[in-house]
């Protein structure tokens, strides 16, 4: 891959990367193939919005984004459907518990560990090629993000705040159950302001992330890093981005979020009626599927 003396945005590379794939499931619906057959180019066009990538760029962007579409397609796909059948079995089983859903999320998030550092090469020289502009466009792009996740998620009382919160989960269990009544609401609205809310928290987490990202690709063209120093710094970078949870100061914080999430969300699943769960276990079953014939390059 060529390199080039300039700044990259690493992290959201990865993140970009994660974007494509849980798009895929968060995109939901039986279009997985479609989207993940399309995913290089969704990707491609995200990284542009936070670091407008130049010609000298893009092609050597455009085929390491195709060669980690390759690799994820050909090595992590089956395991994708694997996982989802567990838990299509579990939600069949009717007595899914907390435990098991912290295991699925221990098992997803070794998942996109694997991916953000099989990246590391790509990243590093992305990292290697991003031009002061280029930071300067993606300081930019933070900016705009915080902004809308403070009028988002900040603003108006604490219950407008649980509720912007409560909005958001729902549209994801209604993606998997369908539609849910009244009575149904109003439980899940109480199981999901138990959870710890402090907003702020995540904010601050969010800004700590971009300036570590801006404070690393400053220092690679700073201090004209090679290869194999610029992938230990990112690969640092991201393994103190993935141990933030079991940080001191954050901790119980997040212990207790993850906690109440688990027991959020066995609280949705325990309350649906046999023909919502039905409902899920077809749209689980589409997801095998696709997963499966995209394993197969189809």
């Amino acid at each position: 891959m060529k390199k080039f003396n300039t700044h990259p945005q690493l992290l959201q590379r990865v993140r970009l990367l994660f974007l494509a794939f849980v798009v895929v499931l968060a995109a939901g619906c039986s279009s997985i193939r479609f989207t993940y057959n399309h995913g290089d180019t969704l990707l491609y066009y995200w990284l542009n919005a936070y670091i407008d990538i130049d010609s000298d760029q893009s092609d050597w962007v455009k085929k390491d984004i195709d060669s980690l579409f390759q690799w994820h397609r050909s090595t992590q796909l089956r395991d994708y459907a694997g996982l989802m059948t567990k838990m299509q079995r579990q939600l069949g089983d009717g007595n899914v518990t907390q435990d098991e859903l912290l295991a699925d999320y221990r098992d997803i998030k070794a998942r996109t560990e694997l991916l953000a550092f099989k990246a590391l090469p790509q990243l590093a020289d992305l990292a290697m090629s991003i031009k002061p502009d280029q930071i300067a466009q993606m300081e930019k792009k933070f900016a705009k993000n915080n902004a809308d996740f403070r009028k988002k998620f900040m603003s108006g009382s604490v219950q407008d705040q649980q509720d912007a919160r409560f909005k958001k989960s729902m549209e994801q269990f209604e993606l998997w159950f369908g539609s849910f009544s009244r009575d149904q609401e109003a439980a899940l609205h109480k199981a999901s302001d138990a959870r710890p809310l402090d907003n702020e928290i995540w904010l601050q987490e969010r800004t700590l992330r971009q300036k570590k990202i801006v404070a690393l690709l400053r220092r690679v063209q700073q201090e004209k890093m090679n290869k194999e120093q610029t992938m230990s710094a990112i690969h640092n970078l991201l393994r103190d981005m993935f141990d933030r949870m079991d940080a001191p100061d954050r901790k119980a914080f997040f212990d207790a979020y993850v906690d109440n999430t688990a027991k959020f969300i066995v609280t949705a699943i325990r309350l649906t009626t046999p023909e919502q769960k039905a409902h899920a276990q077809k749209r689980m079953q589409g997801w095998i599927s696709d997963f499966n014939a995209l394993a197969q390059g189809k």
